[in-house]
């Protein structure tokens, strides 16, 4: 019999303005333990040095964690010229020195020539896994794996200030792009070396950064709710996002209340949608019953929607 989760059933997803010099696993675990979650999972790991959103999944939402780990990112980066360090950011060791005699006209040349679908080999101090061990472990033994280049899209790359040996930009990207070794590589092409000092993550998908999170915000919250004995459904979980906001991406299909059981057990079900969709398609899957959602079908060939990632009620929906 599998054991019971410890905590509360609470689903939703959570914007975090990750602060600096904590790791994204660690930032995970205190907004865990501030909503007194059983379940929790994050959309993409930030470095330590990196700052900005983390969106932190709970409970049933983390079944739709993937999406958004697919989703595009925005960030603001400031570049340091003349310097590149093992770990093409400030926490590495410098491997080079270079003078930095870059015009900003060189500098725009250069950025415009990553825009688009371009190719990137991953830096060694990343999370890609290589024989179940993150690169990073064999990094800091010396050891040098052989990368294949992954291909990404730099939808935007624009320069807001160039200052001497400093530059910041702000980057639109797919998933899968490495800042810091767009940085490093900018550092390569312009013949004097860049890493990345500073690192914010402003966007992920469409979600709003007016609705970040801090962990000031929540420590204050926590208090209150302590001070005048306010249940945490009351003071924290008006903070979270609607887990569909995960998916929001795909097109949708309701089902009706009749079928909304043999969906949710695993059974493809009839399914009725506004707009035509193609089969082999990934939909949001609602019931037109107080429009509950439900988790996400693949549409298969007898018109019917085919359960890939359900969600799991505590209580009648």
């Amino acid at each position: 019999m599998a054991r019971r989760r410890k905590g509360r059933a609470i689903d939703g997803i959570l914007l975090l303005d990750k602060p600096l010099e904590i790791s994204s696993n660690q930032a995970l675990q205190k907004v865990k333990r501030a909503f007194l979650a059983a379940k929790a999972g994050h959309t993409g790991a930030l470095d330590p040095l990196a700052t900005g959103m983390l969106p932190v999944c709970l409970g049933e939402a983390t079944k739709f964690s993937q999406f958004l780990l697919d989703a595009d990112k925005t960030y603001i980066v400031t570049a340091k010229l003349g310097v590149r360090t093992t770990t093409s950011d400030a926490d590495g060791e410098i491997v080079d020195t270079r003078e930095v005699n870059v015009t900003e006209q060189q500098l725009i040349d250069a950025c415009e020539t990553f825009k688009g679908p371009i190719k990137q080999v991953p830096s060694m101090f990343s999370a890609l896994k290589h024989q179940g061990k993150p690169l990073y472990h064999y990094a800091r033994q010396g050891i040098v794996i052989e990368r294949e280049a992954r291909d990404i899209t730099i939808f935007s790359l624009n320069i807001t200030c160039f200052d001497g040996d400093e530059v910041d930009m702000e980057v639109h990207c797919s998933k899968g792009t490495y800042i810091r070794s767009l940085v490093d590589d900018l550092g390569q092409l312009l013949g004097c070396c860049a890493y990345v000092s500073k690192l914010h993550r402003t966007a992920v998908a469409d979600y709003p950064s007016d609705k970040m999170v801090t962990f000031e915000m929540l420590e204050s919250l926590l208090e209150k709710a302590q001070a005048e004995q306010i249940p945490l459904t009351d003071i924290l979980d008006p903070l979270l996002i609607p887990m569909d906001s995960a998916v929001k991406a795909l097109p949708s299909v309701e089902l009706t209340p009749a079928s909304r059981d043999s969906f949710l057990h695993g059974q493809p079900v009839p399914y009725v949608s506004e707009a035509a969709i193609d089969q082999g398609t990934l939909v949001r899957t609602y019931c037109t019953e107080d429009n509950v959602f439900l988790g996400v079908s693949e549409l298969d060939n007898d018109n019917k929607a085919a359960p890939k990632r359900v969600v799991v009620f505590n209580s009648p929906a």
